[in-house]
């Protein structure tokens, strides 16, 4: 993509930066985004889960949420702004402990997954009552208007429009993150910690939030765009950090066996049926309260119709997003949502919804890839263990 085609996208603040360092770039969710660099795909994942990648999500849509019915920094005023939001979301936010961050859905009034999102209590005791939002790029205009329709006269939701979103992935992570934020390499997985970067003149406020999306233990880091250069630039220059763009990021999440909404998850789909039934907290499943209940009760009790798992194909061709999933007698069964080379497996792998009789692992499947059967069986995920650090 040159710089004259993509006039009508938008950029995000490390635009200049992917392009100095000979990124690729094409569209994603409307912004210009690098899918690789000059290294490739294969080596950018590789480098990933051997030493430390970086990603810029700066495309992600972030927010706060604002509890309007009691005074922030009390307790009271976090049972108001989770109380609200719970009204969306099946996941447990009133138990969220200061600082940590909690994995849930946007459901639709049918149970089907309308966004996966990230939504963490703030850490300081002055801004109880306020939630952070992170929500998908491609559903970020979407997911607000949802928000500020449903919870208007409840909360105010403020889109934070002047922040980036970078992430560092990988085993020596840790390391570099904790050169520059002092301290961070102790931060448990899932919390959010605030911080003052750099430790000198000019300082930025930033969170450093410990998760990912590799399956990799890692960190995203929410910096004001003023800085987001700076600082990607400092993270870079560590010997054990390289650039990595959209196209090893997907193959890193497949392999870790993450979902990519609109692809693995959609509005048609439960995060029962999902295989993320950790996103209903154990509160709200007794309890429901949350759109789509009835449904999901229901799934969590009897079992779901139908159940998204993984695939490894045999041999070395890949089987693609839509590729139909056939019973060994040539029943149709399913469809591929997510599928591709894994470099770590060093073999093919995918995801995919089959019919319950046939979520087993173990199961022999086809999957009709250019028209012809391709055996594979129905494995366990993730494809490679996840590696986050616990604390």
């Amino acid at each position: 993509m040159s710089a004259n085609d993509h006039s009508t996208l938008k950029t995000t603040p490390l635009y200049d930066l992917h392009s100095s360092l000979g990124a690729k770039m094409v569209e994603f969710a409307g912004y210009a985004m690098p899918v690789q660099y000059p290294a490739g795909v294969l080596k950018e994942h590789l480098h990933t889960r051997e030493r430390a990648g970086l990603f810029d999500v700066s495309h992600m849509g972030q927010a706060y949420l604002r509890t309007t019915e009691a005074k922030l920094g009390t307790d009271e005023a976090h049972e108001k702004i989770a109380s609200a939001i719970e009204a969306l979301v099946p996941g447990d936010i009133k138990n969220l402990k200061k600082g940590s961050v909690r994995y849930t859905v946007l459901l639709s009034e049918e149970g089907g997954v309308l966004d996966d999102l990230m939504i963490t209590r703030l850490f300081f005791d002055q801004f109880q009552g306020m939630l952070s939002l992170v929500v998908n790029a491609a559903m970020k205009e979407h997911d607000f208007a949802l928000i500020h329709e449903k919870l208007q006269g409840v909360a105010t939701l403020e889109v934070m429009t002047n922040r980036a979103l970078i992430a560092v992935q990988g085993p020596k992570a840790a390391e570099v993150v904790n050169r520059l934020v002092p301290g961070s390499i102790d931060q448990p997985f899932m919390t959010a910690r605030p911080h003052f970067w750099p430790a000198s003149d000019d300082q930025a406020f930033i969170v450093v939030n410990r998760l990912g999306y590799t399956g990799e233990d890692g960190f995203e880091i929410s910096v004001p765009d003023t800085h987001a250069e700076l600082l990607t630039r400092a993270l870079l220059a560590a010997p054990e950090v390289e650039p990595v763009g959209l196209g090893a990021r997907d193959s890193l999440r497949l392999e870790a066996g993450l979902c990519l909404y609109g692809h693995d998850l959609t509005s048609e789909t439960s995060p029962i049926e999902g295989n993320i039934s950790f996103a209903v907290g154990k509160r709200r499943r007794a309890e429901g309260g949350f759109p789509g209940a009835a449904r999901i009760q229901r799934e969590l009790a009897e079992g779901p119709k139908r159940l998204r798992v993984g695939l490894r194909p045999e041999g070395r061709a890949p089987a693609r997003e839509g590729a139909e999933i056939q019973s060994t007698d040539g029943k149709t069964i399913g469809a591929v949502t997510s599928g591709g080379f894994g470099p770590s497996v060093g073999a093919p792998v995918a995801m995919g919804y089959v019919d319950a009789e046939h979520a087993k692992t173990g199961t022999q499947v086809n999957l009709i890839v250019r028209g012809k059967p391709l055996p594979a069986v129905v494995a366990d995920m993730p494809f490679t263990p996840h590696r986050y650090y616990r604390g």
